[in-house]
Formats: C-alpha cells, sequence, structure tokens
C-alpha cells in the first residue's frame, strides 16, 4: 500500500488549496479514505471522511462549509478542496486509507495506512 499527497503550499487566508492523494497497492474503490491534519505540538485532527463509493461524506465541523472531499476512483485518487483557508488550518495533512469494517472513521485508529503528508500553510 501506498498513498503519496500532494498539493500543499503557502497560501493567503481566504486563498485555496486542493490537495490530492495518489492510491496504489490496494483496490482503492472498495475503502473509505479519510483527511487528517496535525500541528506541530498538537494530535492529529479529523478532517473528512469518503465512503468507498463516494457517495457519502463527512466533515469536521472546524472546516464545513470551506473544505470538501472527494474521490476518483477510475484514477485512484483522493481529493480534499480547501477553501477560504485560515491560519489555523496551518498543519500537516495526511490521507489514510480506513480499515475493512471501521466503525467511527473520525479515530485515526480506524485507519491502518498513512502517506508521508504534505504542508499548508496559510499566512499573509
Amino acid at each position: 500500500v501506498q498513498l503519496v499527497e500532494s498539493g500543499g503550499g503557502l497560501a493567503q487566508p481566504g486563498g485555496s488549496l486542493r490537495l490530492s492523494c495518489a492510491a496504489s497497492g490496494f483496490t482503492f474503490s472498495s475503502y473509505t479514505m479519510g483527511w487528517f491534519r496535525q500541528a506541530p505540538g498538537k494530535e492529529r485532527e479529523f478532517v473528512a471522511v469518503i465512503s468507498p463509493s463516494g457517495g457519502s461524506t463527512y466533515v469536521a465541523d472546524s472546516v464545513k462549509g470551506r473544505f470538501t472531499i472527494s474521490r476518483d476512483n477510475a484514477k485512484n485518487t483522493l481529493h480534499l478542496q480547501m477553501n477560504n483557508l485560515k491560519p489555523e488550518d496551518t498543519a500537516l495533512y495526511y490521507c489514510a486509507k480506513g480499515r475493512s469494517g471501521g466503525y467511527d472513521y473520525r479515530d485515526v485508529r480506524n485507519y491502518d495506512y498513512w502517506g508521508q503528508g504534505t504542508q499548508v500553510t496559510v499566512s499573509s
């Protein structure tokens, strides 16, 4: 299993970034996928989750209305569209593969593989 994030960088407050996660080594369309983030000195935090088909999504309250998770099962790719970015969104962003039979995908323990992360910095 390999998960490779891209698309991070420096954005101004109010700006946008689109993160991507290229997945390989497993049947991507069969698994729930999630995005998490971790700021320096803080625990890894749930951001968004998407069902295997992409028909069901859920985002954290802190990003609701600003971030959108999506997937392209034909291209084995996960995305996170981030709009109206705020300085508090600054973090290392990770994509993760959900465990089969997981219950609460807001919990890091329900993920078994992680990417290396892509840095998002929001600053003027």
